[in-house]
């Protein structure tokens, strides 16, 4: 793979409105975006939510047409399925804290942080809860697309589908999970994606940036 920079990347990727039925992305390149995925910065590490990567072609089939028709989840080879927890629990994050004493010993600071966590989440309302893991979700996702950039596979972020339905087709709810977004993963049929010839389109810096010094 050429040594390119994270701006060519950036300007590589693009939101691939057609891919290429007949190319699969190699199981090497989606382990790489999958262990990306799982090594995403999240909030006090809790990691709330799961990754589904779908290879079925019937169940792709299914979810494309819970996602209004939208072609690149049956036409890429792997989609992913962004699921965040439905609610924080004791036992989520006891489980969270069980890992840290696994890596980092037994440490006091520790349980009292997480402690401190538990007093402020296990109280809240299961929506916001579940608002704040689909956010965490969402920084996942960015990393998402820079690794599968980075692995020179094309992919789309997609938010235009219903939850409810592909929370069914994967039988979500009843693992406490809710679909956020999805991500199909393939390759650009160049010959026929009316936007790969087009410029990207961005602010300009000086809209978007303010400098407090």
């Amino acid at each position: 793979m050429s040594h390119k920079s994270l701006s060519d990347h950036l300007n590589w990727r693009y939101a691939t409105k057609k891919m290429n039925p007949e190319k699969v992305v190699p199981q090497e390149k989606v382990d790489a975006i999958v262990d990306a995925i799982r090594m995403a910065p999240t909030s006090s590490g809790t990691q709330p939510f799961e990754l589904i990567v779908v290879t079925n072609a019937d169940v792709r089939k299914k979810i494309t047409t819970a996602a209004s028709g939208q072609a690149q989840i049956s036409d890429g080879s792997h989609l992913l399925v962004f699921a965040a927890w439905d609610n924080y629990t004791e036992e989520r994050i006891d489980e969270v804290v069980a890992l840290n004493v696994q890596a980092r010993g037994d440490l006091p600071m520790l349980h009292a942080y997480y402690d401190n966590l538990k007093a402020n989440y296990l109280t809240r309302d299961a929506d916001i809860n579940y608002a704040h893991a689909a956010r965490q979700a969402y920084i996942a996702l960015g990393v998402a697309l820079l690794a599968a950039a980075e692995q020179e596979v094309d992919s789309t972020p997609m938010e235009g589908f219903s939850s409810d339905a592909v929370d069914s087709i994967l039988g979500l709810r009843e693992r406490g999970l809710r679909s956020v977004v999805l991500m199909p993963l393939g390759y650009r049929q160049t010959e026929a994606d009316w936007l790969l010839p087009m410029p990207k389109v961005r602010k300009p810096r000086d809209t978007i940036v303010t400098t407090v010094s």
